[in-house]
């Protein structure tokens, strides 16, 4: 007969939470750059622009790889420091990234936006630096939670910066975005003036 053995809790591997961006966020964001952008080469065919509508699509297509390796941040947390990394493809000169033991946490310091939010920044023990709290994850309140027994700092007052419901909103808006660029290719297309 077999026993079921189990390692004290002091050995067992820990393995690190990982957390990434919304996916609401993603795509809200990555559509609306796509709604905004996209007409662009065609309007500036319809419109004899100086701009070759080639280049346009160019631009248009390394700013978007470049929004979608900056919406490919991951919080990385496990029992000696949290982390925030970004896939190897994604160049060190555009996103670097940072990593703060939890023993270098002296405090989460608030801060106001120039629009009325709030964000919050770990402060080092050993250096001047601060590090933003990542608040665009998936999980953000297990986040805090882990933030917290990492550090004993009190987050009972540290909420998310945007609400899923301003998303939801801008996903609204982009839509019809999109609805408006549909029309418009369509009827540059009909009247003869995109070839």
């Amino acid at each position: 007969m077999a026993t079921n053995l189990e390692l004290p809790s002091e050995s067992k591997p820990t393995t690190p939470a990982i957390f990434h961006v919304s996916p609401l966020i993603r795509i809200t964001l990555l559509g609306l750059y796509v709604a905004l952008t996209v007409p662009l080469p065609f309007l500036a065919q319809a419109s004899s622009a100086p701009v070759p509508p080639v280049l346009l699509w160019v631009g248009i297509s390394l700013g978007a790889i470049a929004l979608y390796g900056a919406l490919s941040e991951r919080v990385i947390v496990d029992e000696e420091k949290i982390q925030v990394a970004y896939p190897s493809w994604v160049p060190r000169l555009f996103r670097k990234g940072w990593s703060l033991p939890w023993a270098e946490v002296k405090e989460l310091k608030m801060r106001t936006t120039g629009q009325g939010g709030l964000v919050y920044y770990f402060v080092s023990q050993s250096s001047q630096k601060a590090y933003l709290l990542p608040m665009r994850v998936v999980g953000f309140a297990r986040l805090v939670q882990l933030v917290e027994a990492h550090t004993g700092i009190d987050t009972t007052d540290v909420r998310p910066l945007a609400q899923p419901w301003m998303y939801l909103i801008l996903l609204g808006f982009t839509l019809l975005l999109f609805l408006v660029d549909g029309w418009t290719i369509w009827t540059a297309l009909t009247q003869g003036l995109i070839t």
